[in-house]
């Protein structure tokens, strides 16, 4: 999936499904390092992936807190 239609997917959900979304990513993230850590996966590609979308969901967040 293209960079833009990941931030226009979680532009349009509502500051709860955010909130999940960004929780769900860390906890991916949290097993992938372990894994990484273990030897048992190569999976830099998608932990980088993981930490920009991580990223890209703060920003939105904090977009959303600042236009209330």
């Amino acid at each position: 999936m293209k960079t833009a239609d990941r931030v226009k997917k979680i532009r349009d959900m509502s500051a709860d499904e955010v909130r999940l979304h960004e929780a769900e990513m860390h906890e991916e993230m949290f097993r992938l390092r372990f894994q990484f850590a273990m030897g048992q996966t190569e999976a830099l590609k998608r932990m980088r992936e993981l930490r920009k979308d991580r990223a890209r969901v703060q920003t939105i967040q904090r977009e959303k807190a600042k236009g209330q």
